[in-house]
């Protein structure tokens, strides 16, 4: 199984190492391969390392692919996070 979609980088400070941390941790927990793209970047969803090198600012888009048996669950998941602003209060 894979699906995909975009979605928009909404909390102020975008990617930074607590939402990344956030994100990778909840990657982790689905069992899929997940890559997140963003210009001609890449990173691998479950490394907080690859996920800052993206450099998600505010207002940025990121395309979400998601591959394996809990791949649809997983951009579910994760489009909710972003959505909800990494869970932060801004």
């Amino acid at each position: 199984m894979r699906c995909q979609n975009t979605f928009l980088i909404q909390n102020k400070l975008g990617l930074h190492a607590r939402a990344a941390t956030v994100l990778a941790q909840l990657a982790a927990s689905f069992d899929a391969s997940i890559t997140l793209e963003q210009d001609q970047k890449s990173a691998e969803a479950d490394s907080v390392l690859g996920l800052l090198l993206l450099e998600s600012s505010q207002g940025k888009e990121v395309k979400v692919t998601c591959e394996g048996p809990d791949a649809e669950q997983a951009l579910v998941a994760i489009g909710n996070l972003i959505a909800d602003k990494f869970n932060e209060q801004d």
